[in-house]
């Protein structure tokens, strides 16, 4: 039991006290997912979603539902989450990209912290627009279930609404920080993680009940078919995510002083997806804002029926843009987070080449081997993103059960899970203790 990793966990306080206060801070933001916005009733309005037909708005519902945990159809608190937040870091990502200026602004000294504070208000004004939607969104259900709004001033139901939610979803934000200041794991991608936990009891549930239903399309063998496909698949991204290009890096001997330094062998891990699962987060964030949009304001332009016909996460043209998306998504975040020319750069300041390899031409064989590494890995995260497309159309599974048994949730699942993994492992090497291998979590060199 000495070397029980599990007993280790416990044992380091340190561990202890992180693992004790993330889920302190999930169990707040469950608690939150369930708390009705004022002038909601919850009981009405959970009737109506249960009675939905299958098509755009059902679709639509359970999108954002999955990203939610549950909390927006439950119109809580929370319902938005951390959506708005990715979504203004995706906006500004790309607005340092584009404009040198913004990015000489963020290089400086205390450049971070301007940038931090732009987001924090880029988020909250996504949020009073997106909850301004959602206020529309509730005045629609309201007029096909008398009741559902129990406010008759409809005025104060929509200011009320809208500071609630965007008071929550930046308390959810806020929550995400903590854990990744005082927790384990990145805070943000950790509620996305729980709130997708959260939803799976209840779509094992919808999934026993259509299959026992007497009018159900649904099989018992495709139940099983399916059920090991995901098996399947999730060894395939565990395989995906732990493998990684050892690029090798010789460092010639300096005399520093009175010293002799370097003259050591070393390599650079590249792993096979540079990005993990930041390129599916950012591609359904992306898309999120206009969804949503699109759907709450469809009875009020013609034009905006068709980009919600068109943004129809069942659709064709949904799965093609998120595809294209993803790989989009895949290339900008491993260029700034693996800018070559940095790695260049501080691989010659060091004395250092790459064996074959002139020192010129460093930055361009770098660039090379991740463009390599970026288009297969981007192209295996588009294709199991598309599953729970595939698996709800041939299958006939609910929405719930495909969307949350496999592609997005499944690579957030095990991408935020790896992550967790490798951070307590670290903690206990630390410390001295075994981990969940011998030798820490193994990578595949390839």
């Amino acid at each position: 039991m000495a070397n029980n990793p599990i007993v280790n966990m416990f044992k380091v306080r340190e561990l202890r006290v992180k693992m004790l206060f993330t889920l302190l801070i999930l169990a707040v933001f469950r608690l939150g997912s369930v708390l009705t916005i004022p002038g909601i009733n919850a009981t009405l309005l959970l009737q109506y979603f249960d009675t939905l037909a299958s098509g755009a708005e059902s679709a639509f519902a359970s999108y954002m539902d999955f990203f939610a945990g549950g909390a927006f159809e439950r119109f809580s608190v929370f319902m938005l989450g951390v959506m708005p937040y990715i979504s203004t870091q995706i906006i500004l990502q790309l607005a340092l990209v584009i404009f040198p200026s913004l990015k000489r602004i963020a290089q400086e000294e205390g450049g971070q912290q301007r940038v931090q504070a732009w987001t924090r208000v880029g988020t909250i004004i996504v949020c009073l627009i997106q909850s301004a939607a959602i206020t529309v969104y509730a005045d629609s259900i309201n007029q096909a279930v008398p009741g559902a709004i129990i406010f008759d001033n409809k005025v104060f139901f929509n200011v009320l609404a809208i500071l609630t939610v965007t008071t929550g979803s930046m308390i959810t934000v806020w929550l995400g920080d903590q854990i990744t200041a005082r927790g384990i794991g990145n805070g943000i991608s950790m509620l996305i993680f729980a709130g997708i936990v959260a939803r799976m009891p209840s779509a094992i549930y919808d999934l026993i009940r259509e299959v026992r239903s007497d009018s159900s399309e649904i099989n018992m063998v495709f139940v099983i078919v399916a059920f090991l496909m995901y098996l399947v698949i999730i060894g395939l991204v565990v395989y995906e995510q732990s493998g990684v290009r050892k690029i090798p890096v010789n460092y010639a001997k300096r005399v520093v002083g009175r010293r002799m330094i370097g003259g050591q062998n070393t390599y650079i891990p590249f792993k096979i997806n540079p990005s993990g699962v930041i390129p599916i987060i950012f591609a359904s964030a992306f898309l999120t804002f206009p969804l949503q949009i699109a759907n709450s304001l469809a009875g009020r332009a013609t034009w905006l029926m068709k980009v919600s016909a068109v943004l129809n996460p069942l659709g064709v043209w949904y799965n093609i843009i998120e595809v294209l998306l993803i790989i989009f998504f895949a290339y900008f975040y491993t260029q700034v987070t693996l800018n070559p020319t940095e790695i260049a750069k501080n691989i010659r300041e060091n004395g250092g080449s790459i064996p074959g390899i002139r020192t010129d031409k460093t930055e361009e064989y770098l660039q090379r081997v991740l463009n390599r590494l970026i288009l297969p890995g981007s192209l295996y995260l588009a294709l199991i993103a598309i599953i729970p497309t595939v698996v709800q159309i041939l299958f006939k599974f609910p929405a719930s059960i495909s969307m949350l048994m496999g592609g997005t949730s499944l690579l957030i699942l095990v991408g935020v899970d790896l992550d967790t993994m490798a951070q307590v492992e670290a903690l206990l090497k630390m410390h001295h203790h075994d981990g969940f291998t011998k030798k820490g979590l193994k990578s595949r060199n390839l």
